[in-house]
């Protein structure tokens, strides 16, 4: 009984330290990984379908808005250079972030115990996931909706003529705007499951959320109606999904109890 007991109490972390130099050694060699998974996509995508078409993909929603025999201009000297090789790198991180994500998770699992892994794998997934949503929901709903709203409006004296700097400056803030909102559920189920807010009353707060989520919607996006109600819907109901999704998390990733320990 007495020899047991100790193996019993273990923890479950013990014998898996390492010394500081080898964190910092296996740190370096996961950050190569990572830089080396995002440079073999980049120069796939620099040989196909290349930077210059990467620009045409992601100006594709405001050219077929454009008026017949309008293009998109550069007034600077280097940004048609520059700027498709900016649109050619941040496509390469996000379709690398999977090999990234596992190089992050890969160094901080051994440091977690079993219940907190069951915790953080899967927020670490589906708040990509959900990233990745909503930069996709983004362009290809509410871009072509946006873009004739706007279009709708210009005067026909009025020779439209967009700069790509300027656009490139315009879609990554609407893309990390819906990126970020679509990460609602992830807040709701953190906050939760710390213990910050309970269930109750999140539930409660649904309310001053939606109030809050139309305020956000104008603030980030463009003035017009479209795109704040196409930003502000879906985090209304983002944020009901993660009050369902917190009561699962906090059912099923809870620390073990001293007395489940001792069984």
């Amino acid at each position: 009984m007495s020899q047991n007991a100790p193996q019993n109490d273990r923890d479950e972390l013990e014998g898996t330290e390492q010394p500081f130099v080898s964190h910092l050694i296996e740190l370096r060699d996961r950050l190569i990984r990572s830089l080396i998974a995002v440079g073999v996509v980049f120069g796939a995508l620099f040989l196909w379908p290349g930077p210059s078409g990467l620009y045409d993909l992601l100006a594709a929603p405001l050219v077929a808005h454009l008026p017949e025999g309008s293009r998109m201009i550069a007034t600077s000297v280097i940004s048609p250079f520059i700027v498709p090789l900016k649109i050619t790198l941040m496509t390469a991180f996000l379709i690398a972030l999977p090999v990234v994500l596992y190089q992050v998770w890969a160094f901080v699992a051994p440091g977690l115990y079993t219940h907190e892994k069951r915790l953080v794998l899967p927020l670490v997934v589906s708040s990509t996931i959900l990233f990745l949503v909503g930069v996709a929901f983004c362009y290809f709903f509410v871009f072509g909706k946006v873009f004739a709203f706007i279009q709708s409006f210009a005067p026909k004296s009025i020779t439209a003529a967009p700069d790509i700097e300027a656009y490139l400056s315009f879609v990554l803030t609407m893309f990390l705007a819906f990126g970020l909102a679509f990460e609602v559920p992830i807040v709701v189920v953190v906050l939760a499951r710390l213990g910050m807010v309970s269930i109750d009353k999140l539930k409660a707060f649904r309310s001053y959320f939606i109030v809050l989520a139309f305020i956000i919607a104008a603030i980030v996006t463009p003035p017009d109606v479209i795109s704040q109600l196409a930003l502000a819907i879906p985090m209304c109901l983002l944020y009901e999904a993660g009050i369902w999704a917190a009561q699962l998390f906090i059912k099923h990733t809870g620390a073990p109890d001293a007395e489940e320990e001792q069984a």
